[in-house]
């Protein structure tokens, strides 16, 4: 009777509010997920499936935004409909909220609809103080769990809500250990527990400056404040830039009554995992603590014990939640991370959601469920990141190196192989200092006691973590693993010390101070003084990657081609699943040592006569240069050959020629010291000559298809060398595809002239080689004119490929190698504004990392439409950084590319991309 009074009470203030704020976790499913967050989405799911879930509520995430928006103040309604939804739990618990005889303890936990473990906070064992702590000792006759659960509440509380230093709390507590003899919090008895919760009492008021609240309502209302306010603490806010969660969606709150594992040795709780997050395991993988509350297993106090022990500890609770593990796997069809608590005997589940989990896990388990029949390809597909293939393929430390840096005594310990990879830097003692180095460009090693969540900023650019305690379910541990670092954590054979920035290593005089070298190996455990050098992986034997990526590839509709400039570099484009060379850049050729005399002659040649001299020297080595590129791209087993693009010459000539100022550095030292005539002699030569050829901005001056129009000589040389290259080959039976590609056009009269050129270079090698080479001519549209007219510049073009490296600066006016250093990256990390908390962001991402779809991609939209127009066999690619790039994929996707071109290492996310942007864009079809 008394619950369906408390639910009318509910619908009553739902009606006098201006919507529904608060759903009890029946009220909900897990499609309500961006509105109860993913923690409420999964418990309101468990409670319907009849999974014996703690009562309780959720405050929505309309809620968080609501409450900012009005100055921070809880929109109207919301706190009846808190109360209202309050007393039925208490009706459903049969326990009163702030009662002195059955007193009702909550939990209140933050949960956004995007999984950010550790980044907001949590308040426990809320609704405890002076008087209900007496009711809980004469309901559990155990008067050393109520004043641990009261001493936890104001610890928590005091840190979370007060904003008081953790460490006073904490140096408090280590004095009492002493005091009493006890080795763990677990074991320090009641009276001394009853002392701690008045002097910490004390220290939260000292701190504050305010009584520690009694009033149990004030605690509620306080709390659930905290946990909005935790939305945008810098840890969150840098969480979020990371992944790239958006910073409007607001976090939920659940308000959960409270069920107590530190309440002895039939009590416990855990967190568990239903594969291995580090490998992809189809086994149950976590921790949990006996006579312990959740905070201590994620905290890393305490080191845990594996899962499969509580088999011999509470055998009936093991197999309950094995059987419940496996229920919620397959309800999801998704890897599940899970919370439990278990009181004096009795299983609860406090939380499901889709785990973590590191690349090798992710790929894995996304094969294996197809396998399974758990979901399809396509949904595995949609399961897997681009980060992880790309995190896959991250070098790793060489097995021959570690075995000698072992003999050498350089192996320093090990831990728990927490999240695998191989990691080497500067060891590192401060979040901050690693923020600061990490940002400078310095690789290092993030060394902490056990990481906390205000250690993310740290993380986020560290290249490893080191931990001396915590276990595999860590806040270390499962942040490394979402962000895909290697991490060894529960390290005990170290000893960290933060105030003197260093780590000793137990049993041994071996001190690692901050700055030093370290290595960690987190799929061992390992951890080692100095560098160890890395080796990269066998894609070949990646059998599930394998799988995975010949799904993706009957599903896009994108072909993935690579940038190569030599031959090695085709063939690993090849070994990894490109189709093809977008880019293949010449200058880089003319680069190496023995040609670049040649090229300089070339150059300075008085004359033509001269310069076409050195041309005919150089001519032999690109002639050698292409055929080894055409025959990397060649099926040794059918002959035909995949397309390759070959971009005539680009830089401006002073990039092969020594630098004006230094030469003038010589030339004064030589006549200052007298004789070295013909030496002097011969550098003022050139320097009068790179004197000639300066300019005030060469990067928008005499280069690309201009330098081919006063030099056509030099056009003329390497479109020789490509068709004379595919001429050969085509005589060994080998069918080839070469595309010369002229940069940097920006009027169709510049197109058309070099083209005609070229043309007639191609028809004297047909003849010369007695029948004709298949080749096609394009252009690169990288200034904003080429993509504004490529209605003009289409019908003299055979293809269009984006240089959106170059189409970026042109469009932005940003030269990139001085605004990257100067002030791009502030424009993305965010402005700091005198007397303003927040930074002003000024961009969103980099826009040579990730292509700027409002500017850039507008105008590579456009001459795709136009260029179609015009001649609609043109064929269309993108060569830039962004070919790379998962969202500019999927811009690349949207306005109807033929395909993308990136760096060789890059072509297997390239392929897994291009797989999703098709997925999308079926789901947004239908």
């Amino acid at each position: 009777m008394t619950q369906q009074i408390t639910h009318t009470q509910l619908e009553e203030a739902v009606k006098q509010s201006p919507r529904k704020w608060v759903y009890l976790f029946s009220e909900g499913n897990a499609s309500m997920r961006a509105l109860l967050g993913g923690k409420g989405a999964g418990v309101a799911e468990m409670t319907n499936a009849g999974l014996p879930v703690p009562p309780g509520f959720t405050i929505t995430t309309e809620v968080c935004n609501a409450y900012y928006e009005e100055q921070k103040q809880f929109p109207a309604g919301m706190w009846d409909q808190a109360l209202a939804a309050l007393q039925i739990v208490e009706a459903q618990t049969g326990k009163q909220f702030g009662g002195r005889e059955n007193p009702l303890l909550v939990s209140v936990r933050s949960g956004a609809k995007f999984s950010m473990p550790g980044m907001m906070d949590t308040v426990l064992n809320l609704g405890i103080n002076d008087e209900t702590v007496q009711g809980l000792i004469a309901l559990t006759q155990d008067e050393r769990f109520a004043y641990d659960a009261y001493r936890r509440f104001i610890q928590m509380f005091s840190k979370i809500v007060l904003n008081t230093n953790p460490q006073d709390f904490e140096h408090i507590l280590e004095i009492y250990k002493q005091r009493t003899g006890a080795k763990t919090d677990a074991e320090i008895p009641a009276q001394a527990l009853k002392e701690l919760v008045v002097e910490f009492k004390q220290v939260a008021e000292r701190a504050s400056g305010q009584p520690f609240p009694t009033d149990v309502y004030e605690q509620l209302r306080k709390a659930i404040e905290a946990v909005f306010a935790s939305w945008n603490n810098k840890r969150a806010i840098d969480y979020r830039n990371f992944n790239k969660i958006p910073h409007n969606l607001g976090t939920a709150v659940n308000v959960q009554s409270m069920v107590f594992g530190n309440m002895g040795s039939d009590s416990g709780t855990g967190v568990a995992f239903t594969r291995n997050p580090s490998n992809g395991e189809h086994e149950i993988f976590g921790e949990y603590l006996l006579n312990a509350q959740g905070e201590d297993v994620v905290a890393g106090i305490r080191t845990p014990s594996k899962i499969s022990r509580l088999h011999e500890d509470l055998p009936e609770v093991y197999r309950q939640f094995l059987e419940i593990a496996k229920l919620l796997e397959a309800h999801y069809r998704d890897m599940q991370d899970l919370e439990f608590t278990v009181e004096h005997g009795r299983l609860y589940m406090l939380q499901t959601r889709s785990a973590k989990r590191n690349a090798r896990a992710a790929i894995k388990v996304a094969v294996d469920m197809v396998r399974e029949g758990l979901i399809t390809p396509e949904e595995a597909l949609q399961r897997v990141e681009p980060a992880h293939v790309y995190q896959l393929l991250l070098p790793r430390f060489d097995e021959s190196e570690k075995r000698k840096a072992t003999t050498e005594g350089r192996l320093l310990a090990k831990g728990l192989n927490a999240s695998p990879g191989a990691a080497y830097g500067k060891a590192v003692f401060d979040a901050d200092r690693a923020e600061e180095l990490g940002k400078a460009g310095v690789s290092v090693v993030l060394v902490r006691p056990e990481t906390s969540p205000d250690d993310v900023h740290g993380m986020l650019v560290a290249k490893g973590i080191l931990t001396a305690r915590g276990g595999a379910t860590s806040h270390a541990a499962v942040v490394a693993r979402g962000l895909g670092l290697p991490c060894v954590a529960g390290c005990e054979g170290i000893r960290v010390s933060d105030s003197e920035r260093l780590f000793r290593v137990n049993n041994s005089n071996i001190v690692i101070r901050e700055g030093d070298d370290i290595s960690i190996d987190g799929a061992t455990g390992e951890v080692f003084q100095g560098r160890i050098q890395t080796v990269d992986p066998d894609f070949a034997r990646e059998e599930d990657l394998q799988t995975l990526l010949g799904w993706a590839d009957k599903v896009r509709k994108l072909g993935v081609w690579a940038n190569a400039d030599y031959p090695r570099d085709a063939q690993r484009a090849v070994a990894f699943g490109a189709e093809g060379i977008g880019l293949c850049r010449t200058e880089h050729m003319f680069m190496e040592q023995e040609r670049l005399p040649i090229v300089q002659k070339m150059i300075l040649a008085r004359n033509p006569e001269e310069r076409q001299a050195a041309l005919d020297q150089l001519l032999p080595f690109q002639r050698s240069d292409f055929k080894g590129i055409f025959s990397a791209m060649v099926s040794p087993t059918t002959g035909e050959g995949y397309p390759v693009v070959i971009r005539l010459i680009d830089p401006p000539l002073h990039e092969f020629l020594p630098s004006y100022e230094e030469l003038l550095v010589e030339v004064t030292r030589l006549e200052t010291q007298g004789g070295h005539e013909a030496e002097l002699q011969e550098k003022k030569t050139m320097l009068e000559a790179v004197g000639s050829m300066r300019e005030m901005n060469p990067m928008l001056g005499l280069r690309g298809c201009r330098l081919g129009l006063l030099f056509p000589e030099i056009n003329i040389m390497q479109t020789r060398a490509i068709l004379e290259a595919a001429a050969e080959l085509a005589r060994e039976g080998k069918k080839l595809q070469p595309k010369i590609m002229i940069p940097l056009v920006g009027h169709v009269n510049e197109l058309r002239e070099v083209r005609r050129q070229l043309e007639g270079v191609a028809a004297e090698i047909a003849r010369e080689s007695g029948g004709a080479i298949a080749y096609k001519f394009g252009t690169m549209i990288e200034v904003p004119r080429a993509a504004v007219t490529a209605d003009q510049i289409a019908p003299v073009s055979d293809f269009f490929s984006f240089g959106t490296n170059d189409l970026t600066q042109t469009t932005f006016g940003y030269s990139r190698d001085d605004a990257e250093g100067k002030f791009l990256l502030k424009y993305v990390d965010g402005l700091d504004v005198p007397g303003q908390r927040d930074k002003v962001k000024i961009l969103p991402a980099n826009p040579f990392q990730t292509l700027d779809r409002e500017g850039v991609g507008q105008l590579v939209a456009m001459a795709v439409a136009k260029g179609r127009h015009t001649n609609k066999d043109i064929e269309l690619g993108i060569c830039g950084e962004h070919g790379g790039d998962p969202e500019s994929i999927a811009f690349c996707h949207q306005v109807g590319l033929d395909y993308v071109s990136c760096s060789p290492f890059r072509v297997p996310v390239a392929r897994l991309a291009a797989a999703q942007a098709a997925l999308h864009q079926s789901e947004r079809d239908k």
